[in-house]
This record gives C-alpha cells, structure tokens and sequence, in this order.
C-alpha cells in the first residue's frame, strides 16, 4: 500500500523515538507499505527537518539531510501533472494531497488530521501515526 508521510510525522520521529511517528519512519523500507514523495514535498522536508529546533539530539544539518536522501532514495518519486488547488486551506497541504492522489495513495499519515479535512472528496484517508501503525499491525 503506498502512502503519505506529512512532514509533520517527520518532526516527531525526530523529536521522539518513543512514538509512533518513530516506529513508522525507522520501519522504511518495509513490505507494509511504501512511502511515496514528490519533489516539492522533498523540498519541505529538508527545509523543515534541518531547521535546529528539529534536529535530533546531537545531529547536525547534514545529518538530517542525509537521512532524508536515504527516505527518498525508499520512496516511490510521484510526478505531479495536475493541480487540485485550491482544495483546503494550506497550499501546502494541497501539495501533499496532490501527491497521495497522484500516486494512488489510501491514506496521509499526519498529525495534522483537521487540515486534510476534504481530502476524503478525492479517495484518501487522512490518518494519525498511531492509528496507521494499528491498521498495518492488524494487516500483518
């Protein structure tokens, strides 16, 4: 099953590797599921995740940065050919639902649910870590 890692799962794995957003990070690659990214969603995460106040403890810049070359190099690249926006709120938010619905995606796994509100319209699921890392537990 493919599916979307919002950058928000992204920051709490760094941040914690108690949680689910860590357990479902570190899983990749993993016969469960597939992560898929498009470039601009690529673009985020490194803006994002080499921001200080989320790197992991004792990491650097080029230490997110290269994490994130090994998540790419995982993931499914989506090329986006149409534009959906816009369709909720964020612009940014509309990028990542392009991406899902580009890439035949069921589900946005994100922290973020109320932003996706919407997305249902186009056939995917926005889901929180936790609940995500249940459904593929039960699929196993």
């Amino acid at each position: 099953m493919r599916v979307v890692f919002d950058t928000s799962v992204l920051v709490a794995a760094a941040h914690s590797r108690l949680g689910a957003s860590y357990a479902l990070v570190s899983s990749v690659p993993t016969p469960e599921f597939q992560i898929c990214l498009s470039v601009g969603l690529y673009t985020e995460w490194q803006v994002v995740l080499t921001r200080p106040e989320h790197l992991a403890p004792g990491q650097t810049a080029e230490d997110a940065r290269r994490f994130l070359r090994y998540l790419a190099g995982q993931a499914h690249l989506q090329e986006i050919h149409f534009l959906w926006r816009p369709l909720l709120a964020d612009a940014d938010d509309d990028m990542v639902l392009e991406l899902a619905f580009a890439a035949g995606c069921c589900y946005i796994v994100t922290h973020n649910v109320k932003d996706f509100h919407g997305s249902e319209q186009l056939g995917v699921i926005a889901i929180r870590p936790r609940e995500f890392l249940n459904l593929i537990r039960k699929q196993s």
